[in-house]
């Protein structure tokens, strides 16, 4: 059931123009150590909730109301911790990590989304509104959750977000490094391997692939001078291989920095430099207010970088950032808060980041 919501927040919801944007990335170490981030982009104030589902909490296996066909309650068989929208009642994860380190994070799809019909002769169905919540609660592994899906259909009634359908793809990510892409694409469930990585926003991911076959000639070493005739033209200074990597915000293009970052970083010995270079990844993409806008009416709608998450699989810790903490990330212990029996909430904006080391004036002698 949705949440009542401002006129303010149905304009920007509503609006065609919002990137929705999202940037998904996975850091393998030499050490197997394994590692999930990713940012969430958004123009209006989503009221992000962090919340930790306990083991045996209920799920509504449920069709269509008008379909009339018998739903029932399933309990998780992990506990997790997710992020959701308060716009929502319930857990609508949009982010999640559930105790056994199987991770997901859903990106916007708009535009090629169109989810599963469910009729009289089908047993097994989810709302996409409880599918991440469903996938997270029953399933340990990609492997497991791979053969589940064959079974069971997702589809959407048609509620909306103040507007906005929940149009999203999905990947999943558990702590041996499998993972997978789970699309909803003309009404067909599409589940690609993760070969690059990453996971951004529109198109679909099939495409993505494909356009990476337009930047070939990215090196990370440059060429560092050519003969012109007699004379010798040297390099203006160091990056000159990654000339020609895309630098705006729209999906394709974080897709390809994304990548091609991820690719020539040097691979990081252990979990602690896998977190590192995750984040290191993830600013390129981070949205300062302002800078991604559209006008609506008269109206300025601009998207940014609300919160980025960077969970550590192999050693059960999650750091999050808000925009107005994103160089101050809150450790989360996964197992002890997983451990707790009864739910809880915490607005995202209300967790208690760290504050930064405040900032010395030098005084000259």
């Amino acid at each position: 059931m949705l949440k009542q919501i401002t006129g303010a927040t149905v304009a920007l919801l509503t609006s065609a123009s919002i990137a929705l944007g999202c940037t998904a990335v996975n850091i393998a170490a030499a050490d197997s150590s394994m590692v999930a981030a990713r940012t969430m982009e958004w123009a209006a104030d989503m009221k992000w909730a962090l919340v930790n589902i306990p083991k045996g909490s209920p799920v509504e296996m449920a069709a269509p109301e008008n379909l009339k066909l018998p739903s029932k309650t399933v309990k998780t068989a992990h506990a997790i911790l997710g992020i959701t929208t308060e716009l929502v009642e319930g857990n609508a994860l949009l982010d999640g990590t559930n105790a056994a380190g199987l991770t997901m994070s859903a990106n916007f799809l708009p535009g090629f989304t169109t989810y599963q019909d469910v009729s009289a002769d089908d047993k097994q169905y989810v709302s996409i509104y409880a599918f991440g919540t469903w996938a997270l609660g029953m399933f340990a592994r990609v492997s497991e959750l791979r053969d589940g899906l064959a079974d069971v259909k997702v589809w959407w009634d048609g509620q909306k977000i103040g507007g906005a359908p929940p149009d999203l793809h999905f990947v999943f990510t558990d702590k041996t490094g499998e993972s997978i892409i789970v699309e909803f694409v003309d009404g067909e469930k599409s589940i690609h391997k993760n070969e690059v990585g990453v996971l951004t926003n529109a198109p679909t991911y099939d495409w993505h692939l494909n356009n990476l076959r337009n930047y070939l000639d990215l090196r990370s070493v440059a060429v560092s001078s050519v003969n012109i005739g007699t004379t010798n033209v040297t390099a203006l200074g160091q990056g000159g291989g990654l000339l020609g990597v895309p630098a705006d915000y729209t999906p394709p293009s974080r897709f390809v920095r994304t990548t091609y970052l991820r690719y020539f970083a040097t691979e990081p010995k252990n979990a602690a430099e896998a977190v590192s270079i995750a984040g290191h990844i993830l600013n390129t993409v981070d949205i300062p207010h302002g800078v991604v806008r559209s006008d609506e009416g008269g109206q300025a709608i601009t998207d940014y970088t609300q919160w980025v998450v960077i969970k550590d699989l192999s050693n059960d810790r999650m750091m999050i950032a808000d925009y107005n903490n994103r160089t101050n990330y809150l450790t989360i212990d996964l197992k002890s808060v997983l451990a707790q029996k009864k739910s809880v909430r915490m607005p995202v904006a209300d967790l208690p980041y760290p504050s930064g080391a405040p900032l010395k004036t030098l005084a000259a002698n």
